[in-house]
């Protein structure tokens, strides 16, 4: 097998279409690559305000291909000439313990201020223990330049404290991420 570079305007096979193999050991860059691409985490427990709406700040990163997300601030924004559908994804963990009786949770994402698309949760404990559960959300959503996007939570107990799980990215529990989708 030879190697070398292929310049070419345009390839077409005989009957119009068809299919480009490529191996699983070549990286795609450029216009094929699903970047920009950011997975983050919470690396530390968070007591949250009850009733409160709260900004999560993921203050680690797995990876950040093209520095969109901003550990300071929790914010993912768009760069310039990356505007279009992207695949978002959080999980958040929460967890009490002896005494919490907590009433609902939601997450939600944020964009430019401005509430989003989010999940919710009721829990019927009146009294006792709380402990450890997890509130996932996955969406497509069509962002533009300069977009700004963060992760809200926000839980209502009855007693006790609300706490926002983090951990060392070995174990992490509470991340946030997500990436351009190429071709749509």
């Amino acid at each position: 097998m030879a190697d070398g570079t292929l310049k070419v305007g345009t390839i077409t096979t005989s009957s119009g279409s068809g299919t480009i193999t490529i191996p699983n050991t070549v990286t795609v860059a450029g216009a094929m690559a699903n970047t920009p691409a950011f997975r983050a985490y919470k690396s530390g427990n968070t007591t949250l305000s009850d009733a409160t709406q709260t900004a999560v700040v993921y203050d680690s990163e797995f990876f950040d291909t093209d520095n969109v997300y901003d550990t300071s601030t929790g914010i993912f924004t768009v760069p310039s000439g990356k505007g279009g559908k992207y695949f978002l994804n959080t999980v958040t963990r929460i967890t009490g313990g002896t005494a919490n009786a907590f009433l609902s949770a939601y997450v939600q994402f944020e964009i430019n201020g401005t509430n989003n698309e989010y999940r919710q949760r009721s829990y019927a404990t009146s009294s006792g223990n709380f402990n450890n559960d997890s509130i996932e959300m996955n969406s497509i959503i069509n962002l533009n330049e300069g977009d700004a996007v963060k992760v809200m939570i926000y839980l209502d107990v009855a007693s006790g404290t609300a706490i926002l799980v983090g951990a060392a990215a070995a174990n992490a529990v509470t991340i946030f991420g997500g990436y351009r989708i190429i071709g749509a």
